[in-house]
């Protein structure tokens, strides 16, 4: 909107023109928001307030007559409160760079001053009580013209070529070089302590190193030596166990075959032979009965035969009489004698024909003994 200004965050807007700020101030300050202001009859002007710094280079003089160069850097800015602004803006508002030369001015005579009264090695060994004490002498001066101080640091202390701080700080280098000496040689017999103890570590680990090794070795070898003899002995008592395996498994192939001839061969042949004989038992036993009854029927006819021929065979023998000459000594009874004498003939051919026969005959069974003598029927045939 025309006529309308908003000052930025870090700036504060003065209004003149028109009535008086607050305290009588010639202008009025407005921050944080905008304000309507009336061309030509206002007249607007901006003030920062954002943080600005100041770097000192001064040469003071300590208590001692030591002549120093001190250089240290300002951070400062416009206080934010109404009456700094107003301050601050009736001194730096058309030249706001100043504030930064006046800043370090007045901290240049405060830092000569503080530093005046004190000695070097409180100069050099207190820093922060010199900054602290510079701020507290100047925040009042500051603050007249609006502005606050936020840090003052001292960058550096040098005394030149007069060689004070250097003489200062030799009983302290010198007191560290006997501090490192010392430091160092103890960290060299340390190193010396700790590399005779890693030899001794190493010779130890070596010593043990080699013993482990001595006995892995041995071990080793014993293993071997074991699994030499565990080879062949493995293997032979493998073989053994695949021979008693195989003698095993043949034995029962034998029992298995044997089994099997005799139930295929064995038992067949013997029922085979037990029926040939059977069948010879019952064969012969026939033949027997059948012999039996032939020789029986045989001998009966034979010996009906006989006796139908005997009449026969005697009357040839008594025909072989008829021609003979035949003297009879006792008559009749004489004459009985001869015909008897003649069927025992017969009979005698009769017996030796079954003989032949294999047919007993009478003269096979004991005889009688005849009594009488030689005279009783004697017949003389000549």
């Amino acid at each position: 909107m025309f006529g309308y200004r908003v000052p930025a965050p870090d700036q504060a807007m003065l209004i003149s023109g028109g009535r008086r700020g607050q305290g009588g101030a010639p202008f009025r300050v407005v921050t944080g928001h905008g304000k309507f202001v009336l061309p030509v009859f206002r007249k607007v002007r901006f003030l920062t307030l954002a943080m600005c710094e100041a770097e000192v280079e001064e040469k003071c003089v300590s208590r001692q007559g030591i002549t120093l160069t001190v250089r240290s850097v300002i951070a400062f800015k416009v206080g934010n409160d109404t009456e700094s602004i107003v301050n601050a803006g009736q001194r730096f508002l058309s030249d706001q760079e100043q504030m930064a030369v006046l800043t370090g001015r007045i901290f240049a005579g405060h830092l000569r001053s503080i530093i005046g009264s004190m000695t070097v090695e409180e100069i050099i060994t207190e820093r922060q009580k010199l900054a602290t004490e510079v701020l507290d002498t100047s925040k009042a001066e500051m603050a007249k013209i609006g502005l606050i101080v936020d840090s003052l640091q001292i960058q550096s202390i040098d005394d030149g070529d007069t060689g004070y701080i250097d003489a200062m700080s030799a009983p302290h280098k010198a007191a560290i070089q006997r501090q490192a000496q010392i430091a160092q040689a103890q960290a060299s017999q340390a190193s010396a302590e700790a590399e005779q103890e890693a030899a001794r570590n190493q010779a130890e680990y070596a010593r043990q190193t080699a013993v482990v090794q001595a006995q892995y070795t041995a071990e080793v070898d014993r293993a071997q030596a074991e699994a030499a003899q565990a080879g062949p002995l493995a293997e032979a008592h493998a073989q053994r166990e695949v021979l008693a395996a195989r003698t095993e498994l043949a034995q029962r192939a034998a029992d298995l075959r044997q089994q099997q001839l005799v139930a295929e061969i064995v038992k067949p042949a013997e029922a085979e032979a037990e029926r040939i004989r059977v069948v010879a038992m019952a064969e012969a036993e026939r033949m027997k009965i059948q012999a039996e009854a032939a020789a029986s029927h045989g001998r009966v006819a034979l010996d009906r035969m006989l006796i139908d021929q005997l009449p026969q065979i005697v009357k040839e023998a008594a025909a072989g009489l008829s021609g003979a000459n035949v003297n009879v000594l006792n008559g009749a009874d004489g004459l009985s004698e001869i015909a008897a004498g003649l069927v025992g003939q017969g009979l005698t051919i009769l017996d030796a024909v079954r003989r032949n026969m294999g047919t007993p005959g009478p003269q096979d069974e004991p005889k009688p003994k005849r009594q009488g003598g030689a005279d009783d029927g004697a017949v003389e045939v000549r």
